[in-house]
């Protein structure tokens, strides 16, 4: 279970202070879909920054079953990121010199592995098994984004942080892409935080919030 925890950013910028969230506070339980929407510059992504540990909160907390993580070293912070955490973005950041086999497989390199089957089995869960070969340049936009929504699945993450990753994707595959987060929430208790503008992929979500005057409000 993620716990956020009355979380709270500030900014200071050219003399002006910007409150970005207001004592935000969020529960996701393993297994769960959470969907968080709201205009643009709202604090959405920020506080998944947060919540992955990539941003410190200027107060407030960030639990991980129960313990807090949010004051830990930078060192074990990336620790806890790369064995328990997955991300994913509306751009994809690809390895331009690898193929999407190598660029998928390329968190299990890093973390002194090598499983080129759980890499294929992901390529194909996300229609791409014709193209393990090719390199992102060789490869849609649409297309890059789903291999770098298999990379960040690629380690078995309980959490995967997800900002606008189908923001690329056409209607149909993006259904196809929360139809994966289902599957893995069910065979392998993934917690996904997802922040979208798609109003219909939050409705598909285990609960989903609206951002708002940098607090979170349910909206079922």
């Amino acid at each position: 279970m993620l716990e956020l925890v009355n979380i709270t950013k500030r900014f200071a910028a050219g003399g002006v202070t910007l409150d970005i969230l207001k004592g935000a506070n969020l529960t996701l339980p393993k297994g769960q879909q959470v969907a968080i929407v709201g205009p643009s510059g709202s604090g959405k992504s920020t506080l998944l920054q947060i919540a992955g540990l990539l941003d410190s909160p200027t107060s407030g907390e960030v639990k991980l079953d129960g313990k807090v993580v949010s004051t830990l070293s930078d060192n074990a912070k990336a620790a806890l990121r790369s064995k328990t955490f997955g991300f994913v973005y509306q751009y994809h950041h690809l390895l331009p010199e690898f193929t999407a086999l190598e660029n998928v497989m390329m968190p299990a390199r890093l973390a002194g592995r090598v499983d080129p089957e759980r890499a294929k089995d992901l390529l194909a869960r996300v229609g791409l098994s014709e193209r393990l070969g090719h390199f992102p340049t060789q490869l849609s936009g649409g297309e890059q984004q789903r291999v770098a929504l298999a990379r960040a699945l690629m380690n078995k993450p309980a959490v995967l942080f997800a900002d606008e990753p189908t923001g690329n994707l056409d209607p149909a595959t993006a259904g196809g892409v929360f139809d994966l987060f289902h599957d893995l929430a069910a065979t392998d208790g993934l917690t996904v935080l997802l922040v979208t503008h798609n109003e219909a992929l939050a409705a598909r979500c285990s609960a989903a919030y609206r951002m708002n005057g940098g607090h979170l409000e349910s909206v079922g």
